[in-house]
């Protein structure tokens, strides 16, 4: 063959190629944009309402801590407040309480507040339970570090015939509902908040075991408990505290001790 021919064979060969490189990325370019075009879609969203800080058990909301934010309309649950539905929502809701825990970003949900209007602590408490308060100091509220919704043991200290002290636990996982609290200056103008109150989330018979144990006890002690112990069975108590007769019976504690002094009619 002569070199001629070869030499423009050669050059025809590697046109070729070249115009065959060039289709395909030409092709894939294409794919590309085809491919962008069908993903690059606009989704429709409407705009809910979501706390701008964590808000425990109590707070009360306000224009400070609520915020709209964009959301698409497909993931908005039921119970959602949004604009499109309640546009005047923030300044509506300004003043409610807090029921029930929401943290920073979490969109609000209408079963989470209660009006301001209403008994706020009813609100909080469980169907079936009821709300007791008892004195605590620094000692005996785990220095302080005791909040709503915590969980904790009540320990009875009482003295035993002027034969030194006993304690007893008279009630286990008990739910916080809330603490009175109080801001104490020390002498080097630190400010602390000190509980002075807790109240308590009990069953009817736990509310008669701690009236008892209020009016037995020296002194009454929250422990707090770790929060993994928050499964545990929160409705025993110290029933020995109480009579186990039919009747209403008439109970006399006189120096921490109980005696049975008749039936009530």
């Amino acid at each position: 063959m002569k070199p001629a021919r070869i030499i423009v064979m050669t050059v025809a060969l590697v046109a070729a190629v070249a115009a065959g490189y060039l289709m395909l990325n030409l092709s894939s370019t294409e794919k590309v944009q085809s491919v962008a075009q069908t993903v690059v879609k606009e989704v429709a969203t409407d705009k809910v309402l979501v706390a701008s800080s964590s808000l425990p058990i109590g707070s009360r909301l306000n224009k400070g801590n609520l915020n709209w934010q964009e959301w698409p309309e497909s993931a908005i649950a039921d119970g959602f407040i949004t604009q499109s539905t309640r546009p005047d929502a923030v300044s509506e809701l300004s003043g409610s309480i807090v029921r029930l825990p929401v943290f920073n970003g979490e969109p609000l949900r209408t079963e989470k507040v209660v009006d301001s209007h209403t008994n706020i602590m009813s609100s909080i408490l469980p169907a079936g339970k009821r709300a007791v308060s008892t004195e605590i100091t620094v000692e005996t509220g785990a220095g302080g570090f005791i909040l709503p919704n915590d969980r904790v043991d009540v320990i009875m200290v009482r003295n035993k015939d002027g034969a030194g002290f006993i304690t007893e636990t008279v009630l286990s996982n008990i739910r916080v509902l809330a603490i009175d609290q109080r801001i104490k200056e020390d002498e080097d103008g630190t400010k602390t908040a000190v509980g002075s109150t807790a109240t308590l989330e009990l069953t009817p018979q736990q509310t008669k075991i701690i009236a008892v144990a209020q009016q037995m006890a020296s002194r009454l002690t929250l422990a707090l408990r770790s929060v993994a112990d928050g499964q545990e069975s929160d409705t025993g108590g110290a029933d020995y505290l109480l009579s186990r007769d039919n009747g209403a019976n008439i109970q006399l504690i006189r120096s921490g001790q109980i005696t049975n002094v008749g039936t009530s009619n």
